[in-house]
């Protein structure tokens, strides 16, 4: 059984709106993902991502029916905050977590196209690396860099995290590697329309932690 397909992500409907709860209940799986990464270093983002889970849902929760989607929660805390807004409430919190999930998509895609080292060709630091430069490596000032770089060489090996990935089990890599493509196609649609929501209602924000 596949770690990214116990909960996969749906379909999004043709105007790409995301259901909150929908959205909440599918990420919720997601920061186990990151034991399977080894380092301890990378708790640090399966942290930030269960933070940021757990803002969204405290603000959904106070009204389900006012924030059906996504959309509707940036909306209304736009109108709430006014000046304070974007750098708050659950629309700072999915800012940053929409970054883990990029994290997540590039590594899995990399992967999933083949991309490695060919001198270390069971190594999977050049997929990793990737991923945090594609959707992190702006955002963190130079500290946090030089941490997530020994986590980056700290890498587990190919074989190793494709197995738990598939949960413990002896599974052929490339079945495994379906089982990701499976996983990547809802998974990125839903990715790339959160990243677009925050580009339409210039919500995105640049600054470094």
């Amino acid at each position: 059984m596949s770690l990214l397909l116990d909960n996969q992500f749906q379909e999004l409907p043709a105007d790409r709106s995301i259901d909150t709860k929908t959205f909440l209940d599918n990420v919720s799986t997601l920061p186990s993902f990151f034991d399977c990464l080894g380092s301890k270093v990378f708790s640090i983002i399966k942290s930030d991502i269960n933070g940021n889970i757990t803002k969204i849902r405290a603000v959904y929760d106070q009204d389900p029916a006012k924030y059906v989607t996504l959309q509707d929660i940036l909306e209304t805390e736009q109108e709430t905050y006014k000046a304070e807004w974007p750098k708050v409430g659950a629309t700072l919190a999915l800012m940053w977590l929409k970054r883990g999930l990029r994290f997540i998509q590039v590594l899995l895609q990399s992967l999933a196209d083949g991309e490695r080292d060919e001198n270390n060709p069971n190594l999977i630091r050049v997929n990793v690396t990737k991923a945090y430069e594609q959707a992190l490596k702006k955002y963190h000032g130079w500290i946090i860099q030089k941490i997530f770089h020994a986590a980056l060489i700290a890498a587990p090996y190919r074989s190793n995290f494709l197995k738990a990935l598939s949960k413990g089990e002896e599974v052929k890599d490339e079945d495994c590697l379906a089982n990701v493509r499976l996983f990547l196609v809802n998974y990125t649609a839903t990715v790339d329309a959160i990243y677009e929501m925050y580009t339409n209602l210039d919500a995105e924000l640049n600054y470094t932690v």
